[in-house]
């Protein structure tokens, strides 16, 4: 089973800079252009599959807006 993760941002801190956007591996990420903040800016958003909850958005963003979270693999039971 593939890693899947998410994020969350927190929309008082995103300023849209896009430098998570550029440092995601699996270029999942990109600018919602049809919402603004409060700030006035786009946000941030995945849109599409594929996020593996690496956290090099969350590491790369200056503002502190993302958190990222990462689904545990479920490990089979043997008996």
């Amino acid at each position: 089973m593939a890693v899947k993760g998410w994020i969350e941002v927190n929309q008082m801190f995103c300023k849209g800079c896009e430098l998570c956007i550029d440092e995601c591996p699996q270029k999942v990420m990109a600018l919602d252009m049809e919402h603004l903040t409060p700030k006035g800016y786009h946000p941030v958003q995945l849109v599409a599959e594929g996020c593996t909850g690496c956290a090099i958005c969350a590491i790369m963003c200056p503002e502190a807006a993302l958190t990222v979270y990462r689904q545990a693999p479920v490990k089979a039971v043997t008996s």
